[in-house]
């Protein structure tokens, strides 16, 4: 059975929910996540109707019998790692010293 949530927690979490800093939070987490995904998909998406209907560009040789859909389909991982590297890298400088800020605060506030 899940515990019962404290009325202090409460009145803690909606407080720190409503601050600005929660707010800015937010919004440094949708501005990096909102475009980054848009941009991928778009990237996969382009990939796959390439595939599809462009087999003639794909079929291309680039090196011996590496062709640009093999070339093309391994970047999709790279740009994967990339991506978490890069949002990591983003995370730990634009968000998380808020979060723990935000996070020490409740703490705090429900350990009175």
């Amino acid at each position: 059975m899940a515990d019962k949530i404290s009325p202090e927690a409460e009145a803690a979490y909606q407080r720190i929910h409503a601050s600005d800093d929660f707010q800015g939070l937010k919004k440094a987490y949708l501005g990096f996540v909102v475009p980054a995904t848009i941009a991928f998909m778009a990237w996969y998406l382009l990939y796959v109707l390439c595939s599809n209907y462009a087999p003639d560009l794909m079929a291309i040789r680039v090196v011996g019998n590496i062709n640009i859909a093999l070339v093309w389909g391994l970047l999709q991982f790279v740009t994967t790692f990339g991506l978490a590297y890069w949002y990591s890298q983003y995370s730990a400088r634009r968000m998380d010293p808020t979060a723990d800020r935000l996070g020490e605060e409740f703490e705090q506030e429900i350990n009175r």
